[in-house]
Order: structure tokens, then sequence, then C-alpha cells
């Protein structure tokens, strides 16, 4: 066989592999990250009724909101060597099954106390799955198609905010059935399929590409050995977990995650309240609202993988994003007018669903094997921090300042800082090849 004849069986067998791999894992992956993201930030909508009902404070709520980023910062890298010793199938079903359960107690919430402890425990028992699938990504797409993989599995982002804003007025509309306020109905339903979905994983999910029944011996060899050749071509790997912590661009990108996970869940676990403080919108038509946005974030995320994986670049597709995030906080503050309120928040919400694309694809182009699965989780760990500390700081200054605009101008702090940190791994000349 001629080596153009043996290039070109090769190039087909490699196709027929990712084509699988993409078909039966990324769909599974994404209904779990879409129920994770729910069960996480579907206290937003809650809210509009909970807050009320149970008297909690603009500051109670954003703590309460927060401390579930703070157990799951720090259990994360305690999570991905887990799943590389009892493998991706057994320890993913664990999560989602342990986090289900917690997302529907969380109805019997009626006080404060009650509310940060079930944060705190919803946090723990979902930590690591975000960043455990990231890792498992890194075991079956080459560098070249991994921002496009990460891209599908994390398209289930905005989806679940479609999902959520769509559902919202609907269950909150439920209040009295049964009984059960509208906001309890919420984390009935919502919580629920997390319990279900962890079966399925446990039966469908392959732990490697070597236990995939569904490829072919070549294509299980035609993954492994790409994957190698790319470890290869970086050189040896160092597995201490002293090395990945001593790592500049682990910490580079950990504290660029932090700012944008900061801004992000500050904005998003009140976007709800704050477009209805402003527009006066019905519950059912906020949520519509933001489901349309969403889906404009699905478009923009989709582009920015499929760009930056053509161009083998990431550092810029991820800063030029942030930086339309800065202006459109900035445009919160300083802007009057409700729909421009609006149409700064549509900026920013697309631009956020963007900018993660090209940031997860690049721990998997630095590290690979079990640093790679530290390195994760600790760009995790860092960057869940800043889930805690965002809403918290938001519902401080709003609670202080009686004006949720000033809340969104401080916002524009950590996102600067945000693109300026990942423009710092640009001249390392890691992210960009």
């Amino acid at each position: 066989m001629t080596n153009a004849a043996t290039d070109a069986t090769d190039a087909a067998v490699g196709r027929s592999a990712l084509r699988k791999a993409a078909w039966r894992l990324l769909p599974l992956l994404g209904v779990g990250y879409c129920v994770a993201y729910m069960d996480r930030a579907n206290i937003s909508f809650a809210s509009l009724q909970m807050n009320i009902d149970l008297h909690f404070s603009a500051a109670v709520y954003g703590l309460g909101a927060g401390l579930f980023f703070l157990s799951y910062a720090a259990l994360e890298v305690p999570s991905n060597l887990a799943l590389v010793r009892f493998g991706a199938r057994r320890w993913i079903a664990r999560i989602m099954i342990t986090w289900g359960v917690l997302a529907v107690m969380m109805m019997f919430v009626s006080t404060p106390i009650q509310f940060y402890i079930m944060r705190f425990l919803l946090g723990a028992a979902e930590s690591g799955f975000f960043p455990g699938v990231i890792f498992y990504l890194t075991q079956w797409f080459p560098s070249g198609q991994r921002a496009t993989a990460v891209s599908r599995f994390y398209i289930a982002y905005p989806l679940s905010t479609v999902i959520m804003g769509a559902l919202a007025g609907w269950l909150l509309g439920l209040r009295g059935t049964l009984g059960l306020a509208g906001w309890q109905w919420l984390f009935l339903i919502e919580g629920a399929p997390a319990i279900v979905l962890s079966l399925v994983f446990l039966t469908a999910l392959p732990d490697s590409p070597a236990s995939a029944k569904w490829l072919t011996p070549a294509e299980r060899d035609w993954i492994t050995g790409r994957l190698a050749a790319e470890q290869a071509a970086r050189g040896p790997a160092d597995h201490r977990l002293a090395a990945t912590f001593a790592n500049p661009a682990v910490w580079l990108l950990g504290l660029a995650s932090f700012c944008i996970q900061f801004t992000a869940y500050a904005l998003n676990l009140s976007a709800p309240a704050i477009l209805q403080e402003a527009t006066h919108l019905s519950a059912g038509k906020i949520g519509g609202l933001i489901s349309i946005i969403a889906l404009v974030g699905v478009a923009a995320m989709i582009f920015t993988a499929w760009s930056s994986d053509r161009a083998q670049e990431r550092v810029w597709h991820a800063t030029l994003p942030q930086g339309l995030i800065v202006a459109g906080f900035l445009a919160c503050g300083l802007v009057a007018g409700p729909w421009a309120l609006v149409a700064a928040y549509a900026v920013i919400a697309t631009c956020q669903y963007a900018v993660q694309t090209a940031v997860w694809a690049i721990p998997g182009d630095l590290l690979s094997g079990r640093s790679a699965a530290a390195a994760v989780a600790a760009i995790g760990a860092i960057s869940m921090t800043g889930g805690f500390l965002g809403p918290y700081a938001f519902g401080l200054v709003r609670q202080t300042t009686g004006d949720y605009r000033q809340g969104l101008l401080m916002l524009a702090v950590p996102s600067l800082a945000a693109a300026g940190l990942i423009l710092m791994l640009r001249r390392r000349g890691g992210a960009s090849r």
C-alpha cells in the first residue's frame, strides 16, 4: 500500500473514531451538564418568590447562592483524582445521584441557616462534575478537535438557561398546588432528572477509548495513538501534583477563570430579579427573554469553538469577547433606560458563553495524564471561589447602595482583569500555536 493510500485509510479511521465518540459521548455529557447548571442556578428564578416568602435580604440570598461554589471549589481536586482512580463512569454517576437528591431537598428550606447549609452541601455533591468531564474529553479528542468537543458539551450551559427560562413561569405559576409554593415545585421538578440520569451514566459511559465497545480496534488505536503522539510532542509529563500547582499557566488560567466566574455568577444568579425590576415584566416574560438571549449565546459558542480550532488559537478567542463583557458592564452602570440595560445584558451573556469555550480548551493543550486531571480541577477550584465571592459581593453592593447598577458597574473591574490575565498566557506562548 502506498503512503498516500495509508494516510487516506488512517484519516478515514480517525474521522470515524471521532464521529462515533462525538455522537456517543457529547449529547449524554451535555444533558448531564444541562441538569447540573439548572440545579445550581435555578435559585435565580426561585428567588423571585422564595426571597419574599422566606424574608431573605439581598445579602442573605447572595451569601447562600455563593456558598455552593465554596464547597465546590474545595473538593474539585480530590474529586478529579478520585475520577482517575475509580473511573469516569462510576465517579460521575456517584456525583449525579448525590446532587440530585440534595437539589430536590432544597424545596424544604425555610430559614437562612438551612439555605446556607443546603447550598453548601449541594456544591460539595456536584463538585468535580465539570472539571471531571473536561479532563475526560482530553482522553478522547486530540487538540485540533478539542475546542469543538468542549463547545458541544458546554453548549448545555446556554441551553440550560433556555430551559430554565421556558419552565420558570409555569413552575412558579404552580404556587398553591398540593400546598406547595411555586419555588418548591421548581426545585422538585428540576432536581429529579439528575437522579435518573445517574443510572444512565452508570450503564452507558465508557471509562476510556479502550473500554468503548462501539469503537473498532483500529479506531481505539487511532485515538490512543494520536493522543500519545501529542503528548510526545509536548515532552515528558510530570505527574507530580506539586509540579502541577507550580505551573504558572495553571495559576494564570485559574485567576482568569476566577474573575470570569466572579462576574458570571454575580450577574446570572440575579439576572431575573434585575431584569424584572428594570422592565416590570412578569416572571414568564423574563424567562422568555433570558431564553432568547441564551439561544444567541449558543450560536456564539459554536462559532468561537469552530474558529478557535480552525486557527489553533485560544487566547484572542477568549480575550476579544471578554473585552465586550467589560464594555457591557460599563454600559449597565452608566446608561439609563430599561431596554438599554436589556441590550447590555444580552451582549454580556452572549460573550460569557463564547469566552468559556476558548478558555476551557487551553488546559488540554498544555498538560496530559494525571497532571491534566489535577490542573483542570485546580483551575476549576480557583475559578469557583469567584462563583462564591461574586454573588455575595454583588448582593452586598446592591443592599448597601439600593441600586443594582452600582453592582453591575463594579463587575467591569474583574472582567477587565480576566482579559489581562488571559493575554499574559500569550506572552508565555502556551495557548496559541
